[in-house]
């Protein structure tokens, strides 16, 4: 199966797509303080939740979102239907380093796609291009909670460089003409709702859909499973910051 396809059914009963709850989503949105005519950018949009929730809190902001899955476009298309605001909402069907907008944004996302564009720091590069001079940054990156072993870097295809410490990931993201103005560090429950979520989602699909397709999501569900309950869980964290141009 082609990995968008699968990360969308293992995002089906988790749209926000981070180790992250509705709640804490809604109240760095709020702490981004946005003016009532905001123009906000997502690149890497997934399912669109984190701008659809915005679009929910600003009623006359328009929202542009970018993602490389047509599968998770659709499902964006159809929440933002059920949830009245199409009608601001424009969903862009490329890579995120390929977008160009016609105006500068007042918020750019890049919440869990940083790889898009190499890494943190890179990805705060590009966000700064489609930033206004006063507009923020939300930005969500792995963090060593711990120093990994040499076996959970195996399992993750990592080198130890990948992440910082927490302190580092604060460094990086400054040293790239950040100023840090809040942020959220997920817990280990939001951890374990989310991986319980992603591979119970997909184990789920795999049962019901049996064949090629269904045995690649399983063994892709128990992979992951593996990779997150022996190598992982309580090694790497998440955080995401708001910040602003300095």
């Amino acid at each position: 199966m082609h990995r968008q396809l699968l990360s969308h059914l293992a995002h089906r009963d988790h749209p926000i797509a981070a180790p992250i709850t509705a709640a804490a989503l809604e109240r760095l949105l709020r702490r981004a303080r946005l003016p009532a005519d905001a123009r906000v950018l997502d690149l890497g949009c997934g399912e669109a939740e984190w701008i659809i929730r915005a679009l929910e809190l600003h009623p006359k902001a328009t929202v542009d979102g970018v993602d490389v899955s047509e599968a998770a476009l659709a499902a964006a298309a159809e929440h933002a239907a059920a949830r009245g605001v199409s009608d601001r909402l424009r969903l862009h069907h490329t890579t995120a380093a390929d977008f160009t907008g016609p105006e500068p944004y007042d918020l750019v996302l890049c919440v869990g796609a940083t790889h898009a564009f190499g890494g943190l720091t890179g990805s705060l590069q590009a966000m700064r291009r489609h930033l206004r001079p006063a507009g923020r940054a939300l930005v969500g990156e792995g963090f060593w909670e711990t120093t990994p072993s040499p076996e959970t870097l195996a399992l993750l295809d990592a080198g130890l460089d990948e992440y910082a410490d927490l302190a580092g990931t604060v460094e990086r993201a400054e040293h790239a003409g950040y100023a840090t103005v809040h942020a959220h560090t997920s817990t280990r429950a939001e951890w374990d709702e989310y991986e319980w979520s992603w591979t119970g989602s997909l184990t789920d699909w795999a049962l019901d859909h049996p064949g090629s397709d269904g045995d690649a999501a399983l063994a892709a569900a128990r992979d992951h499973r593996a990779t997150w309950l022996r190598g992982y869980r309580d090694v790497l964290g998440f955080v995401t910051f708001l910040l602003r141009p300095v």
